[in-house]
């Protein structure tokens, strides 16, 4: 059930899928025989605490004690594959997990993800982490699945991560060419075949019951034709798989909400086959997933290993490449990203604050079901029509209400504790912003405007942070009074304020405040001075009296060339290697007629020709100041056109001595302004080098791991086809020399041409598919965007050193909040830089410390304990436990990729941990947090490298306190403090 793609949650839980789970717990109820999986927890969760009675209750356990229901994934939603960051996958697994585990004492151990646009290498890792046995993925190329069906191949061993291989491999099963639905053509009939309750009616189910398209019910005349068309698709698919035993999936999406119509005729046919089954020579029972990998796993066969490789892009037929979707709604995937990100912050925050502030006088129960609010945002958001832009407009606007609500209540939580903890007198205000230049101080001067910075990282940083300013003349300074460098300039963006850039050095897990004064003195920020060139047409660009502008800092020479106003090449100043560089932008142009050819829309991209160039003229504008350079190149459609498509904001950064300038001098910035674009077309942003990069591009699965990405040549379609999904990372490279690109939200990527990266950045279409039009599926986004890249040039392992850590800089941007404090602050000394925390958490350049939160679960970490509170009915209710702490920390690196970095890395938690308080108990977990590693026995299905059967352990686990971190792992602890 989608978690919103037409309809948004309010109205599907209206129309059907509340009925789904009354009716089928109901049914299942009546005979012993009958059978049921179920998937998304967010639609569970809402009928569970606002549907069900305590009768539906109470014969939920009962269903799930005896097997007969069944949870599959049992996170909020079937999240997405291409365009989601591993963090979020993690997230909303961790959601459903742990409601399912409190309420039941249950946790799922096999997948359903039948649905996502293509399957990506991290998800084996990341269900093998979590506990499951098999995994099961249905949508995967046409041609390629119709060639593993023919070979019986749909059935291998995955091996989805290069370092944890066969540690964290997952038997995985792809369904074949009739994908997760009953067939829903029958010979006999012109109604669907199998469907018994017809399709959901929306807005309201209808009050007689009668559904649109209800199959024929099966009667004495016809059920012998139903057995016979059941038979035979099922001994279609056996000569398709290794073993004797077929997967016949009954339903598809939006299915049993009248599940006593479906369950009566169901039974009526499975018996009627079984006692035929001579003649047949077919045996039927109802199963679940579970039921299934058992059998297989019991007939105790050597399957094949499949490596890292994923099955992205995703084409169904030669001229449907799902390939849109991976910049559709180019606004949503950086909202989802920036509440990702502000939630990551909020969590650790806040984890800091309750172990350190006990006594605290901010409510921790209020507090933790603010933080809940964007948890559950953020989870939902992930669903395979979420973030991926695939849904219709209302539903998009579900989607950014509720991250706007979570986000909003976690920057107030933020602004709280601040305040608290600098125990303000309670009429100062605090104006909490997270990165947005919009939401600056205020205009007033009587009072002192503080700048509270918050570094979510575990790693000392040093960056920049930008502030919209009324006044040009600023000073800022910092706890102890001492001045801080500081630029300010005219903004790109409006008239009537100007930005102030604030150069900003912040301990792991911790905060400082900066003094914005308004006044022109002595230590008064440096102001930009603005250069602009005039405007050049970039057609007739002259090679003999080409000028070149030079703009230069520590680690790179970028030069402009003045005759189109366009770059022209980078230097990266250690190595003296020079990469010849321009950016131009281009669109697709498609079509939007289903009468004259393939269409682009919300999934699909469909280019009719080659990318045209956009703009014939470039404006070019440098503000220069002792901090950072900023070069403004406005793209115009021609020499004299008003108003500009296209912008490009390149920012460098100059670090003065003292700071440690490492990643930011090494980063060139980027932000883009595109749109409104006209109809049918898709922009793309295009570098091309002098680079020999032979067409091949890397790009990341999901900001975990990098896959290599040839490109290929297609009868049909191969534009498209050869674009794949940017979560964070993309690059190209010669034998010495590699240009990465870092996102902070997902994007299309491909490299049409040798030396060339180009990037996917914003769709506008319209097309007159019925069925787009009748669900407002056509993507008619006239929005403007301004997704940022950083750019970064080096050897190979200079670059490989960068950007781990660079990535993760971008994701988790310190976050900034604004307050005008009336009262005179206190003593420098109590303001001191990590006033709330004391000495900062800090762990080592290759590892991450990926989740510092408190979940609040309730339940017991004992599994014999937590099953036993379960069948008393004595969960325990009331308040959440603020005792328990989530710990996950990640390897950063695959083995053998550096030198130094790809060790494994030894960590003592105690000490890591030591400002929180005095570690008293740490448990590793699973991935999700529901297992105890030391009791997680996994399948080991047998290969022809391990041919042997049997039960694999995922860990060594910690003893006292001293974890070792191998490459590419991530580790899950509950952590206790003493005094708790």
């Amino acid at each position: 059930m989608d978690v919103g793609w037409v309809y948004t949650v309010q109205e599907s839980m209206h129309a059907y899928a509340a009925n789904v789970y009354t009716s089928v717990v109901e049914e299942l109820m009546k005979g012993k025989q009958r059978k049921f999986i179920a998937v998304e927890q967010e639609f569970f969760r809402l009928w569970w605490d606002a549907v069900a009675t305590d009768t539906h209750k109470q014969q939920v356990h009962q269903l799930l004690q005896e097997g007969r229901l069944e949870f599959v994934i049992g996170g909020q939603v079937m999240h997405d594959e291409a365009v989601t960051l591993i963090d979020d996958q993690i997230l909303q697994l961790t959601e459903g997990h742990g409601f399912l585990y409190e309420t039941f004492g249950i946790r799922p151990r096999f997948s359903w993800h039948v649905d996502p646009f293509g399957a990506s290498a991290t998800t084996p890792t990341l269900f093998a982490l979590a506990g499951f046995n098999a995994h099961l993925i249905s949508r995967i190329d046409y041609d390629l699945k119709a060639d593993m069906q023919k070979n019986k191949k749909l059935q291998f061993v995955w091996q989805g991560s290069p370092s944890l291989s066969e540690r964290q491999e997952i038997f995985t099963h792809v369904m074949d060419q009739y994908s997760y639905c009953t067939p829903s053509q029958i010979p006999f009939s012109n109604r669907s075949g199998f469907y018994w309750n017809g399709i959901a009616a929306f807005p309201d189910p209808p009050k007689d019951g009668v559904y649109p398209n209800m199959s024929l019910p099966v009667t004495d005349t016809n059920i012998h034709l139903y057995a016979q068309t059941m038979v035979a698709n099922i001994k279609e698919r056996a000569a398709w798989f290794r073993t004797s035993d077929v997967l016949w999936p009954w339903g598809c999406d939006k299915q049993f909400f009248n599940a006593s119509v479906q369950y009566s005729n169901m039974d009526l046919l499975l018996d009627y086959i079984n006692k035929h089954s001579d003649e047949f020579g077919v045996a039927v029972q109802y199963a679940t997933v579970g039921d299934y990998f058992q059998a297989v796993y019991s007939k105790n066969l050597t399957w094949e290993i499949r490596d890292s490789q994923d099955f992205l892009p995703y084409s169904t037929e030669s001229f449907q490449a799902w390939t849109g979707f991976y910049t559709s709604r180019s606004t949503l995937k950086g909202i989802a990203r920036r509440a990702s990100s502000l939630l990551y912050a909020g969590e650790s925050f806040f984890t800091q604050y309750v172990r350190k502030h006990p006594a605290s006088s901010i409510c921790r129960c209020g507090a933790l079901r603010q933080l809940q609010s964007l948890r559950w945002a953020v989870s939902e958001v992930q669903h395979h029509d979420g973030i991926t832009g695939t849904e219709s407009p209302k539903v998009k606007d579900m989607y950014m209400n509720n991250l706007m609500y979570g986000m909003f209540n976690v920057k107030k939580l933020m602004a709280c504790i601040i305040f608290d903890m600098n125990s303000a007198k309670k009429n100062g205000e605090v104006y909490s912003s997270v990165y947005n230049k919009d939401s600056g101080i205020p205009g007033a001067t009587d009072v002192d405007q503080y700048v509270v910075v918050y570094n979510p990282l575990a790693w000392n940083i040093t960056t920049v942070v930008t502030v919209s300013v009324s006044h040009l003349a600023v000073s800022v300074y910092d706890e102890l009074g001492h001045s801080v460098p500081a630029q300010v300039q005219s903004s790109a963006e409006s008239h009537s304020t100007y930005d102030l850039y604030i150069l900003v050095t912040i301990s792991g897990l911790s905060y400082r405040k900066y003094n914005v004064k308004p006044l022109n003195g002595k230590q008064s920020a440096f102001i930009g001075r603005s250069v602009k060139y005039k405007r050049k047409g970039i057609t007739r660009a002259d090679q003999q009296s080409r000028q070149l502008l030079p703009v230069v800092n520590n680690c790179y020479q970028v030069l402009f060339d003045q005759s189109t106003n366009l770059m022209h090449s980078i230097t990266e100043r250690e190595t003296n290697q020079t990469v010849q560089l321009t950016q131009e932008f281009l669109e697709y142009r498609v079509n939007g007629d289903v009468t004259k050819g393939p269409i682009s829309d919300n999934y699909l991209f469909a280019p009719n020709a080659s990318a045209v160039p956009v703009s014939k003229a470039v404006g070019l504008e440098v503000v220069s100041g002792n901090l950072m350079t900023e070069i403004r190149q406005y793209f115009y459609s021609n020499v004299t056109a008003q108003d500009y498509i296209y912008a490009v904001y390149t920012r460098m950064y100059t670090v003065p001595e003292g700071y440690d300038g490492k990643l930011l001098c090494h980063r060139i910035e980027q932000e883009y302004s595109v749109g409104p674009l006209e109809l049918n077309r898709e922009a793309v942003l295009r570098t091309s080098t002098n680079l020999n990069t032979r067409q091949l591009l890397y790009t990341d699965s999901n900001g975990y791991q990098i896959q290599k990405r040839p490109f290929k040549a297609y009868v049909n379609n191969t534009v498209a086809r050869n674009y794949y999904p940017m979560v964070q990372t993309a690059y190209i490279e010669d034998n010495t020399t590699r240009l990465m690109l870092l996102a902070e939200r997902a994007h299309g990527v491909s490299s049409q041409g040798n030396g060339q990266v180009e990037v996917m950045l914003h769709r506008r279409l319209w097309n007159n598919l019925q069925w787009d039009l009748n669900y407002n599926l056509t993507l008619n986004d006239s929005s403007v965007v301004r997704p940022v890249i950083w750019l970064i040039l080096g050897t190979k392992a200079v670059t490989n050193i960068l950007y781990r850590t660079s990535g993760l800089a971008l994701e988790h941007r310190p976050v900034v909040m604004f307050g005008a404090l009336s009262d005179k602050p206190k003593l420098p000394g109590q303001l001191q830089q990590n006033s709330v925390h004391g000495s900062p958490v800090t762990v080592p350049p290759n590892l991450h410390l990926q989740t510092l939160s408190i979940p609040g679960w309730r339940y017991s970490s004992n599994h014999a304990e937590q099953v036993h509170s379960v069948r008393m009915g004595k969960q325990k209710q009331g308040d959440a436990d603020f005792s328990r702490v989530l710990l996950r920390i990640r390897h950063l690196y695959e083995v053998g990729e550096d030198p130094v970095l790809s060790q494994p890395v030894m960590v003592n938690l105690k000490s890591l941990l030591k400002e929180l308080g005095s570690v008293m108990l740490v448990e590793e977990r699973s991935l999700t947090g529901t297992w105890d590693v030391n009791t997680l026995k996994r399948w080991k299905w047998k290969t022809a490298q391990y041919p042997s059967k049997g039960f694999s352990n995922s860990t060594e686990t910690s003893e006292n306190c001293i974890v070792t971190v191998h490459p590419r792992e991530i580790r899950t602890f509950f952590v206790y403090f003493q005094g708790q």
